[in-house]
């Protein structure tokens, strides 16, 4: 597992050189006899944005939990922003739960002010921060609403713009995408973005591939309690070889005995995995033997190629049935 971690963090990747914003080892967490965490490692850099990546249940909010100092692991290291106790950093850390919950008789700019408030910031100041950040996002018409008068959309925005308004160093979002339309996962994918363009350490739980792959820098995949791999996206991806799609003019010749074991032909199409000397030389030969290139593309595995090679076809199973229900809701 740490050798896994650390070829993760050092290959190529220059999120490697930076600080750590969280650093967890070894975390074990147990319920009633049940292990619901057992051995997760992680390393957060400074100014990334991380994904904890698995299905329901896996343990992804435990650990977030742990991490937090919401609960305290049965075994294990963390460390949080520089503190071996989260509650020193509290005032630093906006932490999105996934229980949502406002007061619905608040109004909107109220509730950010609270939930700024319980992080330190002075009400007054929540308030005026709370309308900024309502007016920057298009909800300004919202900030005199009751909660209870938003749409559950419009309401977790409100809850969200809560965890950011005291412009915390890191911010932690457990299923942040769950419960929001298309439209509004991709103003917060832009707000995660942005928060990541700033210097803010982003860290999120999902059960949704989709969303890790186009944000995350790094991801963590989670499955049974266990963490298999750890570290950039591009490495998880390059588990599994690029997909190479030849198609010839010519059918047979000198240049068929090029083509690497295991390729296999449908129609006038060869595929392939890349070689590990790369395509160069193959090209070299298909062109001096007359192949006749008519197309050739080179196509990389997918975060979700990648979750089934390294947590195994059950896991991927649960997590898509995971994200069929939430698209249900």
């Amino acid at each position: 597992m740490k050798a896994q971690i650390g070829e993760a963090r050092l290959a190529g990747n220059a999120a490697a050189t930076r600080p750590l914003a969280i650093e967890a080892r070894g975390l074990v967490k147990r319920f009633d006899g049940f292990t619901a965490v057992d051995g997760v490692e992680l390393a957060v850099p400074e100014g990334a944005i991380y994904g904890i990546l698995g299905p329901n249940g896996a343990g992804k909010t435990t650990t977030l939990r742990m991490l937090l100092g919401i609960i305290d692991p049965d075994a294990g290291y963390r460390r949080v922003l520089g503190a071996e106790r989260p509650h020193d950093v509290a005032r630093a850390i906006g932490y999105l739960p996934e229980e949502r919950g406002l007061y619905p008789a608040m109004k909107a700019v109220e509730a950010i002010a609270f939930v700024g408030a319980l992080r330190g910031l002075p009400l007054r100041e929540g308030r005026r921060r709370a309308r900024d950040l309502l007016e920057g996002h298009g909800l300004g018409y919202a900030a005199d609403r009751q909660i209870r008068q938003l749409s559950k959309g419009m309401a977790q925005q409100v809850q969200i713009l809560g965890t950011l308004v005291h412009r915390p160093r890191l911010v932690v979002l457990d299923e942040p995408f769950s419960g929001l339309d298309a439209l509004n996962q991709g103003k917060l994918e832009k707000m995660i973005r942005g928060l990541a363009d700033e210097g803010t350490t982003v860290i999120f739980s999902t059960h949704v591939i989709a969303h890790a792959e186009r944000l995350c820098d790094e991801v963590a995949i989670i499955a049974g309690g266990k963490v298999p791999f750890a570290g950039p996206v591009d490495v998880a991806r390059d588990r599994i070889p690029a997909q190479v799609r030849l198609e010839t003019r010519a059918s047979t010749g000198p240049w068929l005995a090029a083509l690497p074991e295991g390729a296999r032909q449908e129609g006038r199409f060869w595929h392939f995995a890349l070689p590990d000397t790369g395509v160069e030389p193959l090209l070299r030969t298909l062109i001096e033997g007359d192949a006749g290139i008519l197309s050739l593309s080179i196509e990389r595995a997918g975060l979700h190629d990648a979750f089934v090679a390294i947590a195994g076809e059950a896991a991927a199973r649960a997590l898509e049935a995971g994200a069929g229900d939430e698209e249900m809701r």
